[in-house]
């Protein structure tokens, strides 16, 4: 098997022999042995019957049903798990990802290079997406010292090496685009066309953008930690500085009454920042406590197809 296409699907019913058919065109350029697999985050539509009927009409479709919804990239990681190419593309189900950008990715790959990653100069994304996007790449860049490239995610073509070194990574946080950074290789990046979503909205709401971007941050870097253990000690020298001032005063019968205020509110700053600082450190324990478990992070239901 020369080329393995894995697409997580979600909600689409509507597009979904669409992307088939336009990753067949590509293949058919390309001239080479494929399967695509496409893996079912269990949606709410009729997506997993279509899939089937694609498996029965075309021996190179495989679609795999995962036991409940776990995310996009835990349904990344059981395709990863299914596929058999020399080398994998993966791309989103929605169109955007444009199959016949794969005969550039491929192309490219032959050139020497272990990973060709698909950069999207021009996003055809709503601007919520796209600020929550770079406000993302700039955060995790802060607090990993690393530097994001918010116009990279899925879409790319990857050695079935790196494939197998991003399936031993056993993080329960699971985000493919950082794993592939993670494990290094010979990479370069292609400049590709970004197409408007085909059908419906994308089911990243704000609040799941939001928690994915806490959870992979908390998940990847120990850099909140260290920044509250240098605010403490920051707020412990001002308080031994403000500690000297009240001993001179003293010294010099120079305090009279002292301040209600100032009592109340320095109680409450510090106990703010002791709550929020073992806050921190107890989300951190929590993740410990998830990964210890180390429960399955996708359940595969059903496969269908070769």
């Amino acid at each position: 098997m020369k080329l393995s296409i894995v697409s997580p699907i979600y909600k689409a019913e509507n597009f979904i022999d669409k992307l088939v058919f336009e990753i067949q065109k590509a293949m058919n350029i390309l001239d080479v042995d494929y399967e695509i697999i496409l893996v079912d985050d269990r949606s709410k539509d009729n997506s997993w019957q279509k899939m089937k009927e694609l498996s029965v009409k075309n021996s190179n479709v495989k679609s795999v049903r995962l036991s409940r919804n776990f995310g996009q990239h835990p349904a990344i990681m059981a395709g990863l798990s299914q596929a058999k190419g020399e080398w994998i593309i993966v791309m989103d189900c929605d169109l955007q990802d444009q199959p016949k950008e794969i005969v550039k990715l491929y192309n490219k790959a032959q050139e020497g290079f272990e990973v060709v990653q698909a950069r999207r100069k021009n996003r055809e994304d709503n601007f919520l997406k796209k600020l929550s996007s770079k406000v993302f790449s700039k955060v995790y860049g802060y607090f990993t010292d690393t530097k994001y490239d918010n116009e990279i995610a899925n879409f790319g073509i990857y050695n079935k090496k790196v494939i197998n070194s991003i399936l031993e990574i056993s993080d329960y946080i699971k985000f493919f685009p950082l794993f592939v950074e993670f494990v290094g290789y010979k990479t370069t990046s292609i400049v590709v066309e970004h197409a408007p979503r085909d059908s419906g909205t994308t089911s990243y709401s704000f609040s799941k953008l939001v928690s994915l971007a806490f959870n992979t941050i908390i998940s990847f870097s120990n850099k909140p930690l260290k920044l509250f253990v240098k605010f403490g000690m920051i707020i412990s020298f001002l308080s031994f500085c403000v500690g000297l001032y009240y001993i001179y005063q003293a010294i010099h019968y120079e305090i009279e009454v002292l301040g209600f205020t100032s009592i109340i509110v320095s109680i409450w700053f510090l106990s703010g920042v002791i709550i929020t600082t073992i806050g921190v450190a107890g989300i951190y324990i929590g993740k410990i406590f998830d990964q210890t478990k180390n429960r399955p992070v996708y359940i595969i239901d059903e496969i269908y197809g070769s």
